[in-house]
């Protein structure tokens, strides 16, 4: 089948696009990744970080993203080899890249969600809630709720963009927000909830100057992460989009959701945590199962807590994935011409298989080590890569044609459409290169001490 024969979908309403970009946005990143960025990072002071990252550099590369995807109306390898030239495929290649990986071990802790979810019913984790994380996050049960979260994944992928994606996230992101708010009023009503918003919402400058070197590579990374930049989710996304769309303002809206979303996420975990006498600090993937799992064992109500906070938890980690699997679809349909279920079967099995051996691997402390491997490359590292080079793309290469693509839907920019391209070429670049520095060398210190022992070197 030829590529061209292919009618290439576009959303059904723009309600569908933003809840299918916010509901990208809103997963793992807000409510597994940034709790326990922010422990570890400083609490305060790595929030106050994010939030700068997402206005300096989280506003302008979403807009990058979008314009070179509806003006293309492809996939990052197609939409980049367009829009630069046939080198510049290699970077929607890259894109490709960084999806496959980060799904792979996002779906392996998506399986423990859906674990604790499980386990929420008979309160199973609130005795040993350590020993009962490191009994699931490895080992053959870890394999099969990975293979199972990728089964429903790949269900509403095949079934394409109006039909699968944007019918679940209108019923998905409504639910996760509802949900979401009803935790954090009850959340405020606990013990110690002043301690605990004095932690999360008074910045400690001493700490951020102790520990800028680890904490700005941490927020930038998190900030293009929970947005799904870097990765080619927004291009694939906006490709579907019609040139009426008003780009700026439904990037306003997306991040101002998305950004809400991870606020609200600390408003719902902290509390609970210093209610229970539990550390927010501690750290590792596997750290904010086992300290809300001992905290829902401490509260008055936490086996229901447990259960409303693990299955919006589930659906959120859902709402991500399936924009993940479709960058990569997109781009086998786009470049191949393969029918749309085919290509999300035999892409999820691929899938399925980079990420067995997080599932198995685990450290002498039987702690799931390879999701640091895995995280730490994808998501700070290939993923900032990814950015910068779009940015050089757009800023200093495409500026002109992606000017006239913003306008479309808006009109007249005045001097604003200037500011958007220098703020690309100059504050976004420079970010995200310090932060690739410093997350390289993090990275090697990584691979050099944790990691070596555990192969024993």
């Amino acid at each position: 089948m030829a590529t061209g024969d292919i009618v290439r979908e576009q959303w059904a309403t723009r309600f569908g696009f933003i809840l299918a970009a916010v509901g990208s946005a809103v997963g793992l990143g807000n409510i597994w990744r940034f709790p326990f960025q922010v422990g570890q990072e400083g609490g305060s002071a790595f929030l106050l970080m994010y939030f700068f990252f997402i206005l300096l550099i989280g506003l302008p590369a979403m807009l990058v993203e979008f314009t070179v995807g509806r003006r293309t109306a492809l996939s990052p390898i197609g939409a980049l080899r367009e829009v630069g030239g046939g080198a510049w495929k290699y970077v929607g290649a890259l894109f490709v890249l960084i999806g496959f990986v980060i799904l792979s071990y996002y779906s392996v802790v998506a399986g423990w969600v859906l674990r604790y979810f499980v386990g929420s019913f008979t309160g199973a984790y609130m005795d040993e809630p350590g020993e009962y994380f490191l009994d699931i996050a490895t080992g053959l049960d870890a394999v099969l709720f990975h293979a199972a979260f990728l089964a429903i994944t790949v269900g509403i992928v095949a079934f394409g963009i109006q039909r699968g994606i944007e019918l679940a996230v209108k019923l998905m992101v409504p639910a996760i927000i509802a949900i979401m708010l009803g935790l954090a009023i009850y959340a405020a009503t606990l013990a110690e909830v002043g301690e605990a918003y004095s932690y999360y919402l008074s910045p400690d400058v001493e700490v951020l100057q102790d520990d800028w070197r680890s904490i700005v590579p941490a927020a930038a990374g998190q900030a293009f992460f929970t947005l799904s930049l870097g990765m080619g989710v927004m291009i694939t996304y906006a490709s579907y989009l019609g040139e009426d769309r008003n780009l700026a303002e439904d990037s306003g809206v997306i991040i101002a959701f998305d950004t809400g979303i991870a606020f609200l996420t600390g408003l719902i975990v902290f509390p609970i945590l210093f209610a229970a006498g539990i550390g927010a600090a501690d750290p590792g993937a596997g750290a904010i199962f086992v300290a809300l799992a001992g905290a829902f064992a401490e509260i008055q109500g936490g086996t229901i807590i447990g259960i409303l906070f693990f299955g919006m938890f589930a659906v959120a980690a859902l709402s991500s994935a399936i924009s993940l699997l479709e960058v990569v679809v997109s781009n086998v349909i786009d470049e191949y011409g393969i029918d749309r279920s085919t290509a999300a079967t035999a892409i999820g099995g691929g899938i399925f298989l980079l990420g067995v051996p997080v599932a198995l691997f685990a450290d002498a402390n039987n702690e799931p080590i390879m999701v640091d491997l895995y995280d730490i490359l994808a998501a700070e590292i290939l993923l900032v890569t990814g950015g910068i080079l779009l940015m050089i793309l757009v800023g200093w290469i495409y500026a002109e044609q992606a000017l006239d693509e913003l306008r479309k839907g808006i009109g007249d920019l005045g001097a604003l459409g200037e500011v958007w391209i220098w703020m690309v070429r100059v504050p976004v670049i420079v970010v995200l290169i310090v932060s690739l520095y410093l997350a390289v060398t993090g990275y090697w210190a990584f691979l050099t001490t944790d990691f070596a022992d555990f192969l024993g070197m």
